[in-house]
């Protein structure tokens, strides 16, 4: 494996490409007790729709959160218990854009590292297994139905895009996983479940030389090519529905604020958007901006209030929610406040604080192994030195923040979703 160093961040770590083409990241941390690996494959639940081996594929939504839960699934083998029999803590999650399974262990790495690559690594599916499994998510999907804060964000999404499967929840709807076959799960995990659109990162107090040694022994994937992904025609930035309402049994409306910003795509241009964003939320909404501070002494807003921004293939947005009394006199302070920071600019002094905040922030990171590995992960999909992130920040300008505000957060870039106390009938939107 190759060593780098980053002397600005006294970062040291290791990393080579397996001979399947599955790449390899180790952060080595001599002395500390907890070891984890994160196994990640670029494929979440946009992926729908894709072309691959000169076949185009058309899916019903929730198959990748449908194979998450199926891989952890072997014939005659329970691989949580022995997961458990090893003190390890195993789990997977689904995101929009990638599904990732990883584990925690103070011990017995390597056993645990080659339990990972093996279940990940063998996919089975049966008409029994997958039927089963089916009764099991459509509880899930039921719970998350039943949620405020998971409908209110959901909502959100189904608002501001007509056609980017990013409307539909990740898990699918009980109608979808209702089509999923085995043969559907086959032909997505051999669409995106190999090595080289998949990456292993480790941290903990390993030999990097042994983790990839335990790789090549496992002969986990093989090549393939790679899968063409679909996402539909490009979105116009005006928002197709303005305001979503619905009741639910809440104390108290809750809501989430979206604004369309223009998906910069992989690569520098999508990391650097990714810091400009967060700045101009941090700027514009952050606990010491003046807006939240009106807001707070208004009583619009709780603790429960956070802004920021995220982006996924063909989608970005910033956006901000919480519980209110009042979720519309939120949106409209929201919207004047970054009008006049448009206007007038954003304070020298607030900006230089947030950027060493942030840096701050992000460099804490790196003491937590889970949020550090999974990051790698996503910045390797993304096309993205990881490492070079103290240089970006360095790098952004107050006059960007300024434009960012300026074309984003405007009226018809936006849209609003609310849930209300079922007792309270609000106005039409």
């Amino acid at each position: 494996m190759k060593e780098v160093y980053h002397s600005r961040l006294d970062e040291r770590f290791w990393q080579a490409t397996a001979s399947n083409g599955l790449p390899v990241c180790v952060v080595a941390k001599p002395g500390f007790a907890r070891a984890c690996a994160y196994l990640v494959t670029r494929y979440g639940s946009i992926d729908t729709r894709f072309t691959w081996k000169g076949k185009t594929y058309d899916t019903p939504a929730g198959v990748a959160h449908y194979l998450e839960h199926k891989m952890f699934e072997l014939p005659d083998r329970d691989v949580m218990q022995e997961f458990s029999a090893l003190g390890a803590n195993p789990n997977a999650f689904t995101s929009y854009a990638a599904t990732a399974y990883y584990f925690n262990c103070t011990e017995h790495f390597d056993q645990c590292l080659r339990l990972l690559l093996t279940f990940v690594g063998t996919p089975y599916f049966t008409q029994e297994s997958v039927e089963r499994e089916r009764g099991i998510i459509g509880q899930e999907i039921r719970m998350y139905e039943d949620s405020a804060d998971s409908r209110v964000y959901e909502d959100l999404f189904a608002a501001m895009y007509r056609r980017h499967p990013v409307r539909v929840p990740i898990a699918g709807t009980e109608q979808s996983i209702a089509a999923i076959t085995p043969e559907i799960l086959r032909s997505c995990y051999d669409a995106f479940y190999h090595p080289a659109n998949m990456m292993l990162c480790v941290g903990g107090d390993v030999d990097p030389e042994r983790v990839m040694q335990l790789v090549e022994e496992a002969a986990f994937g093989a090549p393939a090519p790679p899968a063409v992904r679909d996402y539909g025609p490009e979105e116009e930035l005006r928002c197709p529905t303005p305001c979503t309402r619905r009741q639910m049994d809440v104390a108290m409306p809750t809501f989430q604020l979206g604004f369309k910003c223009p998906w910069p795509g992989f690569g520098p241009a999508g990391a650097r958007q990714e810091l400009i964003g967060d700045l101009a939320a941090e700027a514009l909404m952050g606990e010491s901006s003046r807006l939240y501070l009106e807001l707070y002494r208004k009583g619009l807003i709780d603790s429960s209030f956070a802004a920021g921004y995220e982006d996924m293939p063909g989608v970005a947005l910033l956006s901000c929610g919480g519980d209110s009394r009042d979720p519309e006199a939120v949106r409209d302070a929201v919207c004047r406040e970054a009008g006049r920071m448009a206007e007038e600019g954003v304070d020298e002094a607030l900006f230089l604080r947030l950027k060493k905040s942030a840096l701050g922030r992000r460099m804490r990171g790196l003491d937590s192994f889970d949020s550090l590995c999974f990051r790698l992960c996503q910045a390797h999909f993304d096309g993205v030195d990881f490492w070079a992130f103290p240089d970006r920040y360095a790098a952004v300008t107050k006059e960007e923040i300024e434009a960012f505000l300026r074309q984003t957060v405007v009226a018809d870039r936006s849209a609003i979703s609310i849930v209300l106390p079922r007792q309270k009938e609000g106005p039409v939107c």
